[in-house]
């Protein structure tokens, strides 16, 4: 048996579990095992995505002795529309030259 351990996180609160598991386990049957999916509401079990140790992985992957499995949430706004609104912002607002991007010359 390995000892594992199961992490999920809001805003406010984080609840984290830890499970012994049989070598082989796959990163999705040890959180099933650890319950906190009853646990945490929030949690998608159809759709779930999971890393390990800050690095996504698939739900076949094996654990080893002391992983912290990962239960990550959805993206509210994808990251390179966000960073194009605000482009888009500092150039209406000067902060920004509206041909390059870049910051506008002081001309004193």
């Amino acid at each position: 048996m390995i000892s594992v351990e199961v992490v999920f996180a809001l805003p406010t609160t984080a609840t984290s579990l830890l499970v012994e598991v049989p070598e082989g386990t796959t990163v999705e049957q040890a959180v099933i095992k650890s319950g906190i999916i009853e646990k945490c509401p929030e949690i998608d079990a159809n759709n779930l995505t999971l890393g390990v140790w800050n690095r996504t992985c698939k739900l076949t992957q094996e654990v080893k002795q002391g992983d912290r499995i990962e239960i990550y949430r959805p993206l509210i706004a994808d990251p390179k529309d966000a960073r194009r609104r605000r482009a888009e912002k500092a150039k209406e607002e000067g902060r920004a030259n509206k041909v390059t991007g870049g910051r506008p010359l002081n001309k004193a």
